[in-house]
């Protein structure tokens, strides 16, 4: 489903958070592009800023400087008319906590509905059968007429896809969406997620801390310390998901380096411990195969 052309694309993006008596700096300079059509992943500790940027992407915070576009949208641009419309139609949030996700005395189907009656951008005349056509997607049509109570975690966060879903939004953000769910629901939710990229085209960008959720999708960011510092490419994605279905297998994450704009790199921190650094200065030089290597003076 991806292309090469970027549906999010962040440069040098900062972000400060300022109290009376301290400012954190949240993003420091982070550079980001994600492909229309793409399911990607951004992890990191706590603290590292993935839910910073997830927050800024979805249009909940505002940066403090950089660049930001998301579907053609300048996000430093928008007034806030255009910023609640964005919200309402460009991207779709899936939270963690199902008490964001649904109004507990609504149905099944009343939730999905719900976004709509805020979309001015682009009404839906026919609003039950858009969330029905939503529900038959992440199967829970069987389920339409049921309220949050009667509901299991598993099927509330089918249903929250379902709402995320409700206005056609471009790009669908999930903030750790399985961390409360066991394996098997964890793995029929991701299924979730793979469904709606095939058949709607959405691209789908998930915020998590658990390495087994980003190995079941084809690119991962990992940010620390505000910044973007490598990247995980799972090889042989395209051929598991024609031959198989879920994500069983013993394809190879292959970890990329990422180069910022100034020509930076960030070194794994598990690296670092292994070299038994004295001092914070490496050695750099270009070998005879034109190979770029680090090492301890």
């Amino acid at each position: 489903m991806t292309d090469n052309s970027p549906i999010i694309s962040a440069e040098n993006l900062v972000k400060i958070y300022k109290t009376k008596d301290i400012e954190v700096l949240a993003l420091q300079g982070l550079d980001l592009t994600i492909r229309r059509g793409e399911v990607m992943a951004i992890i990191g500790n706590s603290g590292s800023g993935k839910s910073t940027l997830l927050n800024m992407i979805g249009g909940l915070d505002k940066p403090s400087a950089g660049k930001l576009f998301v579907d053609g949208k300048d996000l430093f641009s928008l007034r806030d008319k255009e910023l609640v419309d964005y919200k309402t139609t460009t991207v779709g949030f899936v939270w963690q906590n199902n008490a964001r996700n649904l109004i507990p005395y609504l149905t099944a189907v009343e939730n999905v509905m719900m976004p709509m009656q805020f979309n001015t951008v682009s009404p839906i005349k026919n609003k039950r059968a858009r969330a029905h056509e939503l529900l038959a997607l992440t199967e829970m049509n069987p389920r339409a007429h049921h309220r949050l109570s009667q509901l299991s975690g598993g099927e509330q966060q089918r249903v929250a896809i379902a709402i995320a879903l409700a206005n056609h939004p471009a790009v669908l953000l999930a903030d750790e969406p399985t961390g409360s769910v066991d394996t098997r629901t964890t793995e029929m939710i991701m299924e979730m997620f793979r469904r709606v990229n095939k058949e709607l085209g959405t691209t789908v960008v998930i915020v998590t801390h658990d390495m087994e959720i980003s190995k079941k999708v084809e690119r991962v960011v990992a940010i620390r310390d505000g910044k973007t510092s490598s990247e995980f490419i799972m090889t042989g994605y395209a051929d598991r998901l024609s031959r198989i279905e879920g994500f069983a297998g013993d394809e190879e994450q292959v970890e990329l380096a990422v180069l910022d704009r100034a020509g930076r790199v960030q070194i794994p921190r598990e690296y670092l411990d292994k070299m038994d650094l004295e001092g914070n200065r490496l050695r750099i030089y270009m070998d005879d195969d034109n190979r770029v290597v680090l090492c301890v003076p």
